[in-house]
């Protein structure tokens, strides 16, 4: 199994991993690598398995592998203590990470607009949509539809476009991957972390009631969360200039810890 990263910066100290949310590739951080870099910030992009660049797979498709995926390249690449910033799904490989190898070698974690828990219950009530146990699974059979609130700039737009078009994701056969993804409740994972961790949510998101950071942020003190308004489900591609400003306020943090 061959998957794609990027390794940008490689002599830094200062590490941050990247991991886009399902269907998503690379690509997507492009708004986000520009200005780590010019911090002097080694940043690891990496396309999940099935996704973007990396190799296609009938196999692994469940959270915990692409944990263990995340695992290998940190172990492969020697990376000491870095900030995990994943958005969507991609946040919820993290927290699947940190439940099978904990946090001894991590500094932060950046989680973009991911609940901890994607069914709704009668003691959660901000989950994914409208999903529920009485008609899961086959809710996330449905299409999930628009996920942003703002338009995306062009030309990240159309870099999207052509990764799309060079390698296309099939969300079909990624369906096994969906539905283990929204089975998982990572709640007791996130109320008890102890290193620092960031919640971004858009206040427009059509996925998520963004005010379950309200009920996280009360559990722990690591557990930090901003509300940015007018953007949806991507927030570092809809409103780059605001999320670029949080994620340097909460690595400037997790630095001088």
């Amino acid at each position: 199994m061959t998957l794609n990263y990027d390794d940008l910066n490689p002599n830094s100290h200062k590490v941050i991993i990247l991991l886009a949310g399902i269907g998503s590739s690379k690509v997507i951080w492009e708004n986000q690598i520009s200005v780590l870099l010019e911090k002097d910030y080694r940043v690891i992009n990496l396309d999940a398995r099935n996704q973007g660049d990396s190799q296609r797979t009938k196999k692994g498709t469940r959270i915990s592998k692409h944990a263990v995926d995340l695992k290998e390249l940190i172990s492969d690449l020697d990376i000491k203590n870095p900030i995990l910033m994943g958005n969507s799904m991609g946040a919820a490989t993290i927290y699947a990470y940190i439940s099978l190898f904990g946090t001894k070698n991590i500094k932060g974690v950046i989680s973009i607009d991911q609940t901890p828990k994607m069914i709704n219950t009668k003691d959660w009530k901000y989950g994914y949509k409208d999903l529920s146990w009485e008609n899961f699974p086959d809710y996330m059979k449905l299409p999930i539809g628009k996920v942003t609130y703002q338009k995306i700039d062009q030309r990240l737009k159309q870099k999207i476009k052509i990764q799309e078009q060079k390698n296309p994701y099939d969300s079909e056969s990624n369906l096994p991957l969906l539905i283990d993804h929204s089975f998982q409740d990572w709640r007791s994972i996130i109320y008890d972390i102890d290193i620092p961790i960031l919640f971004v949510v858009g206040d427009k998101s059509p996925l998520f009631n963004y005010r379950f950071i309200d009920i996280l942020k009360k559990k722990n003190v690591n557990i930090k969360g901003v509300v940015i308004k007018n953007v949806g489900h991507i927030i570092m591609a809809e409103n780059p200039t605001l999320f670029n400003k949080e994620m340097f306020n909460f690595i400037d943090l997790t630095q001088n810890n």
